[in-house]
């Protein structure tokens, strides 16, 4: 099941074992009751401190951690793909590893005194899962009263279609929906204690750079902002930004291939390099001129002598009923997390540039029909994908066609079109919709910058905004082109100006 060289470094991270774990394996029949008794059988044999015993738990075909205390984490499904360092970090920890998180978050985790029950639906090509079920996983560890189960979706169609996922990860508590979506550890425990952990921002001096956006261009302006020797800190809603959710990536000069989370992982490694304060669940409100400028958050107020503004963009919405109230019931924008759930099914892609075009052919290789609407009359993607799309048989590509409404009772069944060169009305059933129509800027919170019509932040070459020492880079600002290289270049213009105008000064 795992190959030669995987084998190999498995067995390296389990003799970091500080104590036996005992797997105990819920065996079933079948095809998946087969492969995960054979992943348990791999795994064991790399480690003498890890033992198997068989024990009937909720879901059958599935397998606990345990060591001397209970670890409440188990896996119903084989954790390969972006699974597989769930799988391995679960297996230290439950062995004796302490969680690399905030000692504060720790005491956080150890201080809830309620059972928690949590379950995980997840598919294993999801680059936003495993976040979920490593947060989860430690949870579990640190305190007795927290269980939790990630449950692969295609292990288990039947109980997925009966709560109702359509979108993962979906994470339920006690039974009842707890989230939809990527959710951080800090958040899970906000939301648990409806309390937010505090920011201590009192404690900073004014620094010399803030940057506000943890993506590509907020990570590489800190980068370089550190490198000259100034007091630089990042704050970020999410950091990891649109890269984080973005599967394979070619098209970074000297690496031929990577994944969006590993890429962003090496990023905040690479940050660690440096006396940069990264500040991760902080929301920016307002920024105030002055000198020092001031940073108004939804955790406190930051003074700053200079502003680097990279908060990037999202995933534009197409403005058509069925949009936000199908959304996890049908209405997608992500192939690699929620393609999975579709096996079999017919659904729509709305969308004919690259990314609609790439999830199109992506869908094709599990759905049963795909169909493919764009509003012009041409599809805009890259001419080699169209030259693949065309060898393709499930795909139905209609053009001139816009989209109007998006229905059904509780989930998306149905997709309606007006056919622009006719005006006729067309509806097609469908069970899944996948939304790929561009990005826009995330920038409606800075009211005093000024804005193209886009909502783009206008810059000058230097990366100047028209309020003295606040600068921009990235997708947030009107640059010609949105490209991971020419995000990091302009962080790195930014910081390199906002070091010009601090020694100015």
């Amino acid at each position: 099941m795992l190959d030669a060289k995987l084998i190999e470094q498995v067995k390296g991270y389990l003799q970091l074992l500080e104590r036996e774990v005992v797997i105990s394996i819920s065996k079933g029949e079948g095809e998946n009751s087969k492969k995960l008794e054979d992943f348990v059988e791999e795994i064991a044999k790399l480690s003498d401190k890890i033992s198997v015993k068989e024990e009937k738990l909720k879901f059958t075909p599935s397998f606990m951690l345990s060591s001397d205390i209970a670890s409440g984490i188990t896996f119903a499904g084989v954790p390969l793909g972006h699974e597989l360092e769930s799988f391995i970090l679960a297996m230290l920890q439950v062995g004796g590893r302490t969680p690399r998180i905030d000692e504060k978050l720790i005491e956080r985790i150890k201080n809830i005194d309620e059972e928690y029950n949590f379950e995980t639906v997840v598919s294993l090509t999801c680059h936003n899962c495993p976040e979920v079920v490593q947060a989860l996983n430690i949870m579990s560890v640190l305190n007795p009263k927290i269980s939790h189960t990630m449950v692969d979706g295609s292990f288990f169609t039947d109980y997925v279609e009966e709560i109702g996922v359509m979108a993962v990860p979906a994470t339920t508590l006690n039974g009842e929906s707890f989230s939809n979506g990527k959710i951080s550890l800090n958040k899970i425990l906000d939301k648990l204690t409806g309390e937010k952990s505090a920011k201590n921002f009192e404690s900073l001096k004014t620094l010399d750079m803030l940057v506000i956006g943890g993506g590509v261009a907020g990570a590489t302006s800190a980068i370089y902002a550190a490198r000259k020797g100034l007091d630089v800190a990042i704050i970020a809603k999410d950091f990891g930004g649109q890269v984080e959710d973005t599967l394979g990536i070619e098209n970074i000069t000297g690496i031929k291939y990577t994944e969006g989370p590993k890429y962003m992982e090496d990023v905040r490694s690479h940050l660690t390099e440096y006396k940069v304060k990264v500040y991760d669940d902080v929301e920016a409100l307002e920024i105030a001129s002055g000198s020092p400028l001031k940073v108004k958050t939804d955790g406190g107020e930051i003074s700053a002598r200079t502003i680097v503004v990279a908060t990037g963009a999202k995933w534009k919405l197409i403005g058509i009923p069925g949009e936000i109230e199908f959304r996890n019931k049908g209405v997608s924008y992500c192939t690699h997390c929620d393609g999975p759930l579709y096996k079999g099914k017919r659904v729509a892609v709305i969308g004919g540039g690259n990314s609609g075009v790439e999830s199109a052919i992506d869908l094709s290789n599990m759905a049963e029909e795909v169909i493919l609407l764009e509003f012009l009359p041409h599809l805009n993607a890259d001419d080699v994908l169209q030259e693949k799309l065309k060898e393709i048989k499930n795909i139905e590509v209609i053009t001139n066609a816009r989209t109007t409404a998006l229905k059904g009772n509780g989930k998306v069944e149905s997709i309606e079109y007006e056919d622009r060169e006719n005006g006729k009305l067309i509806k097609k059933d469908i069970e899944g919709c996948f939304i790929q129509v561009g990005l826009v800027p995330i920038t409606d919170w800075a009211k005093n910058l000024d804005k193209n019509e886009r909502g783009e932040i206008i810059t000058n070459a230097a990366g100047e905004t028209n309020i003295d020492g606040v600068y921009a880079a990235g997708d947030c600002t009107d640059s010609l082109y949105k490209q991971i290289v020419i995000a990091e270049g302009s962080g790195a213009t930014a910081a390199l100006s906002t070091y010009n105008y601090l020694m100015r000064k």
